[in-house]
């Protein structure tokens, strides 16, 4: 049996390569986003903008809520695996960066399944359990500040379907959770993430070693 592969550059080329290739309308955002100051680093990769639109198709997912928006490439990618007549949620604390993607929600005619509301994420999930109640959100995928993803991942859990999904992102957080020297905040609250979340009985996860992390969690049977 092999052991964790340690990813290349010639690696990621080749899962690249090997992968379904983004689009005119997402390479184009993508590219867009890339200029932008921490453009890169913040927005997911191709890869695992396909892996969510995939886990939206596999979850039969109707109603998404994904915390932390930056230029709305992921919420593109979740959108377009939505049926017609489902819904994206996604929150952001500013409008400045959702901004440059809304051409491209239009673009790709899934800007009527986008529902963007600029609020603290805390405030958004606690106002949408009172919309939708407990236990109506298919899908819930975390990407935003880090010390907030315990908040982020409690309120998801109550909104959380039977046989929802939570997908966190950044969960090795650069490779910093293995690093003792590495006490900043963000790292910090990563870690404490990973191992409340590793030990709760409420549920059942697996961390994947893949873009910068990714967790998925689902409610134990």
């Amino acid at each position: 049996m092999a052991t964790q592969l340690l990813a290349s550059s010639d690696v990621l080329g080749y899962v690249s390569e090997h992968s379904q290739a983004e689009d005119e309308i997402l390479r184009e955002l993508r590219d867009e986003t890339a200029s932008l100051p921490m453009g890169a680093a913040m927005q997911v990769s191709a890869e695992e903008g396909r892996l969510l639109a995939l886990l939206v198709k596999l979850t039969r997912a109707r109603l998404v809520v994904e915390v932390g928006t930056f230029t709305g490439y992921s919420s593109l990618c979740m959108a377009r695996a939505l049926p017609a007549s489902g819904l994206l949620i996604t929150c952001d604390v500013t409008d400045r960066w959702p901004a440059f993607g809304r051409p491209y929600w239009r673009r790709a005619g899934v800007e009527d399944r986008i529902d963007l509301r600029i609020d603290p994420a805390t405030q958004v999930l606690d106002a949408l359990f009172y919309e939708y109640g407990p236990g109506t959100v298919d899908l819930v995928f975390i990407d935003a500040d880090k010390v907030g993803y315990a908040a982020y991942y409690e309120a998801a859990l109550g909104l959380l379907a039977p046989d929802g999904l939570i997908v966190v992102d950044n969960t090795l957080f650069f490779g910093r959770v293995t690093d003792p020297a590495a006490q900043d905040p963000d790292t910090v609250a990563i870690r404490e993430f990973n191992r409340f979340v590793r030990d709760d009985p409420r549920v059942e996860m697996s961390l994947l070693p893949m873009a910068d992390g990714i967790t998925l969690i689902r409610k134990a049977s």
